[in-house]
């Protein structure tokens, strides 16, 4: 008898591959919704609000479960570490590390803005100078502390108005702030492990959640190839690359800074730890491609946090902390590169000297201040506070704006890619990584099924 021929299932190319043919098309669309231009009335055409719909509705399906993976992947990994005294230690490395990239960024930003001096080599008008609509300030540390409840969720309504000034609706938002989620997992974690055997039912169904979690996030970002589709898409359509020539000496100085630090700081830190940065770049890439194109760290967590892992060899219960930690505190891209070049742009556009003191309060700014901006969003809110601290006008923040969707691709890239980066760094300090898997890194096997029955045994019993 003979039996019937298998049937061969179709392979599709790695996940990094598809990110570049999703980009690389969403480049091409881009340039087609640019080239067609607005409708009559002045509103997007059709291709150019597909792309923003396609795009904006895969970020929203990844900031939707990133409370949940969060939450639960922080309490796990307390549990699972089963000592705050060993937790503490990786708590202090972490943040020791963050500062460390952080000055060493900060310190080349100020350097290439001294030397390119981007505010004496611009064609912006100095009518374009505004205030920006929100401002960073120190209490905002204390305040992005603080839980407002227990999932730290914030909800903002703001009226919809008709044109003759009656009110047509209210729209509502919520949103959450992923450093308060942090304090209120780590509190419940330790109060877990203080309770003991009383607490291990909720350890065990945290455990089980987790895994939940982690199954449908996957399913979400198998759509990461069309999200960056979209999202590149609407990037190209919506501001082109013609506001760049006013201030192509700023840019290039921001871009120039982004790169000397992926590609010289952080290949250097891993070469001194017997790391090899290619390691690191075949597995983190999915990550950081991710990031490039979302223009948003939060966004980008589950995936850093699944590289981080999964690809660098960093222990899971480990890097479901540093991971969410990173993503609101560790931003080399918005909290020291650009604040520092931004904040000498100003300064030389103003005709204003600055001191040796205010280039060492920059490098303050950047490594102690990016804390202090976590509860809140984008980079413009870091460099208002870089600014107020030195006395500098907050108009000069409205003189960057044309160009700043274009500079966060590169800026949130560069943050995703330390978030990766100091957790390997701590993980071979303390001989946790595995190196065997950091050395055979790739994205290849990212939505390889994961050990579900080991995540389950490493539940408390």
């Amino acid at each position: 008898m003979s039996s019937a021929p298998a049937r061969r299932r179709l392979r599709l190319p790695s996940f990094s591959v598809q990110i570049v043919l999703g980009l690389l098309l969403g480049v091409l669309l881009g340039w087609l919704a640019l080239t067609i231009g607005p409708r009559p009335d002045g509103t997007d055409n059709g291709l150019t609000v597909a792309l923003s719909t396609v795009g904006d509705a895969f970020v929203t399906l990844l900031k939707a479960v990133v409370p949940p993976l969060v939450f639960t992947a922080i309490v796990a990994s307390i549990a699972n570490l089963r000592g705050v005294a060993n937790g503490a230690r990786l708590a202090a490395q972490t943040l020791l590390w963050f500062a460390v990239t952080a000055l060493v960024a900060v310190s080349l930003g100020i350097g290439l803005g001294l030397i390119l001096r981007p505010g004496a080599n611009t064609a912006v008008s100095p009518d374009e100078a505004a205030s920006p609509d929100s401002t960073g300030s120190w209490l905002d540390f204390l305040q992005g502390l603080v839980p407002v409840n227990v999932l730290g969720l914030a909800a903002e309504s703001a009226p919809e108005t008709a044109e003759d000034g009656s009110l047509l609706g209210v729209t509502t938002e919520v949103s959450f702030n992923v450093l308060q989620l942090i304090v209120v997992a780590l509190a419940i974690g330790v109060a877990a492990l203080k309770v003991g055997r009383k607490a291990e039912p909720f350890l065990t169904f945290n455990a089980s959640f987790l895994a939940i979690v982690q199954t449908v996030l996957w399913w979400i970002i198998r759509l990461a190839p069309i999200g960056t589709l979209g999202l590149i898409g609407r990037a190209v359509a919506t501001y082109g690359w013609g506001s760049l020539t006013s201030l192509g000496t700023f840019a290039a100085a921001i871009y120039l800074g982004l790169a000397l630090v992926l590609l010289v700081v952080y290949p250097v830190l891993l070469r001194a730890h017997g790391l090899n940065p290619l390691s690191y770049f075949r597995g983190a890439w999915p990550a950081i491609q991710l990031g490039f194109v979302s223009r948003s760290s939060i966004g980008t967590l589950p995936v850093t946090e699944r590289v981080t892992h999964r690809n660098l060899g960093v222990p899971r219960a480990y890097a479901s902390f540093a991971v969410p930690l990173g993503s609101t505190t560790k931003m080399d891209g918005c909290a020291a590169i650009y604040p520092a070049i931004a904040a000498i742009f100003v300064a030389q556009f103003y005709g204003v000297e600055l001191a040796v003191t205010d280039y060492l309060l920059i490098a303050f700014v950047s490594v102690v201040g990016s804390a202090a901006t976590a509860g809140l969003t984008g980079a413009t809110v870091m460099l208002t506070l870089t600014l107020s601290t030195l006395g500098l006008p907050l108009e000069g923040v409205g003189l960057l704006l044309a160009i700043d969707p274009i500079l966060d691709m590169g800026r949130t890239a560069l943050n995703v890619a330390g978030q990766a980066l100091v957790p390997v760094i701590v993980a071979k300090r303390e001989r946790m990584l595995d190196v065997e898997r950091y050395d055979s890194a790739n994205a290849e096997n990212l939505f390889d099924e994961d050990e579900t029955s080991a995540r389950l045994a490493d539940a408390p019993r």
